[in-house]
């Protein structure tokens, strides 16, 4: 492949056309020049093959191909980067990404706290050039049990009310009913004539909105994801579960943005969405106002609080700290409070001076931050200071590349261009081995000799897995001795942890923990408080033990962006039924056999990669889960007290509970984290098992697919 991209470079030198394409790396130039060369391969064989044919050889190539036509044109089945967005409201976030994406009035600024609850998703329309969104809403059953809920929080007038849940509640009646809604009855909403619109769009489950113009879209989608305090009334967010929008942007080829909430919504289903969304994510990005960026903690706890959603549980492997609104800032000011000395003030362009001088403090103070932290462990991490305001308005004093815009662009160009390397090599890898698997069966060479070249591969195979299944022996013993642990701790400490959750010491003036204790066993455990500042999830609480035990050795075994030497991932590359000492001629029928098993094993190797991933989020989450489905019975039942002296009784209630379940949920965690690796084990077995006895029996096909002489050299040269 580098002879060829050698020469397609020196052919452009000649003839200029690398000055008109500097940013064209010779990579890129390769990467063109074998897909083309590959189709047109791919072309032939297709025309040489008759659908109905019905030999095994046959019906597998036939399949390849319609899989690689598949892979060349569908948008759908594509590989995706999700990056979550983090940070509060009216930090810029709405304004950042329409920056980046080149649309300024693209997405509204949600104004209201509860309104960043909904989980919003922006990815790319491929399929034309229409803006588009799925509103999904919440069930008509959970809107009027939350609505009973909301007025209850209303009419709680003792001087233990909880403020943040009052002002919550009055945002989301408002928003929907108009102003001064919050004052009236049940009944009296019920009556209301906006009832019937909000009735209405409960019934629909999922709206699609679809403008060509995106001003137009952006008038329609706002009304369900923005608030407005001087406009009450029609503003559909509290019902909305989640907002996903696609539009025609080319940066968006690969990448999904998920707007991550910060706070919490006493809502079970938006809980479990941004819990799975978190999961998905493989790059974060911080977000904060520049004024406040260095010292605002709420980032930071925000993200330390997910950290296990999207490392151990999920597969983040960055962090992009974005400091937003740089130009806003009073040069007079950060000179008297901020500049090093008197002498060395700029003579001219002040304020582009104090920004950029800003922007680098900024910076190594985030990352001094970040080195002294646990996450260095797990992340990397990228710092922006951005000025969406200066990306668009030219008459700002700060140069386009200050505004760091253009970097974050790059930043996803990036990603897309990675991602569109790896589906052209698996294309050409594809290719190679169907090329591969022609030419091994063309071999005039006997059938005793293929006979036994199946025979030593098939022992390899039985080698090769009876080698895997130690490796994993040896790591169910590691994990089984940490989960061990990790039981007999909980046993000794759970009431100790539940109880910080249940009867914590409450921060000075604030009351109503009766009410966040109720919304957190309606939740199912899990309550994040605005007004404290902090998530409440005894769940995670009662099993913080068994994850603290087995942290070390699980990052391991399943790492996010580094090797370790016995990661899951590392046993699966090193699987192999080729000898790898092993060397044959480039024309022999051995050297294409081998070429193809190496394919197999290729393509199967990065199908595992994927799965692995995805049962390594199960297998963490399942301790979390198998305590969550031991207490919910007794959530509901503390969920039901009401009057004096309910929070005493829910208190009561859930320390039986853990008293009762203590000798059994832990173990039962326990085996199950045992049961789904071992589960993880047979899948990885079976799928290579099945897949390479197929590609071994293939071999022993003796059909003939004519190939010609250039079709012949792109097999032997790759």
């Amino acid at each position: 492949m580098t002879s060829h991209g050698t020469k397609r470079k020196r052919s452009n030198e000649a003839s200029g056309s690398s000055a008109k394409r500097p940013d064209k790396s010779s990579q890129e130039l390769t990467t063109d020049l074998i897909m083309k060369q590959t189709k047109d391969v791919i072309k032939k064989i297709k025309q040489n093959i008759a659908v109905q044919d019905s030999t095994d050889l046959k019906a597998y190539i036939i399949d390849q191909i319609s899989n690689m036509d598949m892979m060349n044109k569908s948008n759908t089945n594509r590989k995706k980067v999700t990056i979550g967005i983090f940070g509060r409201s009216g930090e810029g976030k709405s304004s950042l990404l329409n920056a980046v994406l080149g649309e300024r009035y693209l997405l509204p600024s949600g104004s209201s706290g509860a309104c960043t609850a909904i989980t919003t998703q922006v990815e790319g329309n491929l399929s034309d050039s229409n803006y588009t969104a799925d509103i999904e809403f919440i069930s008509k059953e959970e809107w009027d049990s939350q609505l009973k809920d909301l007025l209850l929080d209303l009419s709680d007038k003792t001087e233990d009310k909880n403020d943040d849940m009052t002002k919550i509640a009055i945002e989301k009646i408002t928003a929907l009913y108009g102003a001064n809604a919050f004052k009236k009855t049940l009944e009296e909403l019920k009556k209301d004539a906006k009832s019937a619109k909000i009735d209405e769009l409960l019934q629909k489950e999922k709206m699609p909105i679809s403008h060509s113009n995106g001003s137009n879209f952006a008038k329609e989608i706002s009304k369900f994801i923005q608030h407005s305090r001087s406009n009450p009334g029609n503003w559909y967010w509290p019902i909305v579960k989640s907002v996903a929008i696609k539009i025609p942007n080319p940066l968006l080829e690969h990448i999904v943005f998920v707007d991550i909430p910060g706070t919490g919504d006493c809502n079970k289903t938006r809980d479990s969405l941004w819990k799975s969304k978190l999961g998905e994510c493989s790059v974060v990005w911080i977000v904060s106002a520049i004024n406040r960026g260095t010292t605002d903690e709420d980032p930071w706890e925000i993200l330390k609080h997910c950290v296990y959603y999207m490392t151990q549980a999920g597969e983040c492997k960055s962090i992009n700290f974005i400091f937003t609104k740089t130009d806003d800032i009073d040069p007079e000011e950060y000179i008297r409070n901020e500049w090093p000395s008197e002498e060395e003030k700029p003579d001219k362009d002040l304020k582009t001076a104090c920004i950029r001088k800003r922007n680098i403090c900024s910076k190594e103070a985030v990352r001094e931050s970040f080195e002294n932290s646990k996450l260095k462990k797990k992340m990397t991490l990228n710092i922006f200071t951005v000025s969406t305001r200066a990306f668009f308005d030219k008459t700002l004093c700060l140069e386009h590349s200050d505004t760091e815009i253009p970097k974050l662009q790059d930043f996803l160009k990036n990603l897309n261009n990675s991602i569109n390397k790896d589906l052209a090599r698996d294309y050409v890898n594809e290719a190679k081995g169907i090329l591969s698997l022609i030419k091994s069966v063309q071999s005039e060479t006997g059938n005793v000799v293929q006979t036994g070249v199946h025979n030593k591969l098939e022992q390899n195979l039985c080698k090769a897995l009876e080698k895997l299944g130690w490796q994993f022996d040896m790591l169910c013993c590691v994990l089984e001795k940490c989960l061990s642990d990790g039981v007999e701790e909980s046993e000794r400490l759970c009431l100790t942890s539940a109880c910080s959750i249940i009867s914590p010491n409450l921060p000075h003036g604030k009351g109503g923990f009766h009410k966040i204790l109720k919304a957190l066993c309606k939740n199912d455990g899990y309550h994040w408080s605005n007004a404290w500042g902090i998530d409440l999830d005894l769940n995670m609480a009662l099993s913080q033990h068994m994850h603290k035990n087995i942290e070390e050795e699980f990052d391991s075994i399943f790492p996010v962006h580094c090797k370790t030497g016995k990661s899951v991932q590392e046993q699966i590359e090193k699987f192999s039924i080729i000898q790898s000492d092993t060397e044959h001629p480039r024309a022999s029928m051995f050297y294409h056999i081998d070429n193809f098993i190496k394919r197999e094993e290729i393509k199967l190797k990065r199908k595992l990669k994927r799965d692995v991933i995805e049962r390594k989020k199960e297998i963490s989450l399942s301790i979390t889960n198998m305590i969550k489905d031991a207490m919910v019975p007794y959530y509901a039942k503390a969920a039901h007290f009401h009057g004096t002296g309910s929070m005493k009784k829910m208190q009561n209630t859930l320390t039986e509970a853990i008293q009762n379940l203590e000798h059994d949920m832990f173990k039962q965690a326990k085996a199950e984290v045992l049961r789904k690796f071992r589960d993880l084990e047979q899948h990885i077995k079976d799928t290579l098992e099945s897949g390479l006895q197929r590609a071994i029996l293939l071999l022993s096909e003796t059909d003939k697919i004519k190939l010609g002489k250039r079709d012949s050299y792109l097999v032997q040269s790759n």
